[in-house]
């Protein structure tokens, strides 16, 4: 039998296992299992984009996974409070040309009691990366550091 997920107030332990499991869950680029992080009226900012509640999040997903292909992310814990955590991350996909590119992001995380996510704020840029620039290949190995990203 698995873990329950951490619930608020967060330790440093806790708050690194909920990245490690967002990190997870968004790797397998699963719209419906990723939602279920969620409370059912999460709300969000990514990008330009304002959704509410799951039925919003899943149809984002499915939708930015038929744009961004190969898609793969590394998250790293960037601090925490009671109920909240702040990360940074970086994801490459390709489009459907074969351009390939390397998202850089923070994002802000508030969490119910219930330890579900209730908002989510997300500021990303995109740069377009040569194929031999790139450095993630699909979700993280048991043997993978948790080093910090680097920046370019």
């Amino acid at each position: 039998m698995s873990e329950p997920p951490p619930r608020p107030p967060f330790d440093g332990q806790a708050a690194l296992r909920k990245v490690r499991a967002a990190e997870d869950a968004w790797n397998t680029r699963d719209p419906e299992r990723v939602a279920l992080a969620y409370t059912a009226d999460s709300v969000w900012r990514n990008r330009d984009r304002f959704l509410v509640g799951r039925e919003q999040i899943v149809d984002f997903l499915r939708e930015k996974w038929s744009r961004e292909l190969d898609y793969a992310l590394r998250k790293e814990l960037w601090t925490y409070s009671d109920n909240k955590i702040a990360v940074r991350f970086q994801y490459e996909c390709r489009d459907r040309s074969g351009q390939w590119w390397r998202s850089y992001g923070n994002e802000m995380w508030e969490f119910a009691a219930d330890g579900l996510m209730s908002r989510r704020e997300a500021s990303i840029n995109d740069v377009p990366i040569e194929p031999a620039q790139r450095r993630i290949f699909g979700a993280r190995g048991a043997d993978e550091s948790e080093e910090v990203l680097p920046l370019r």
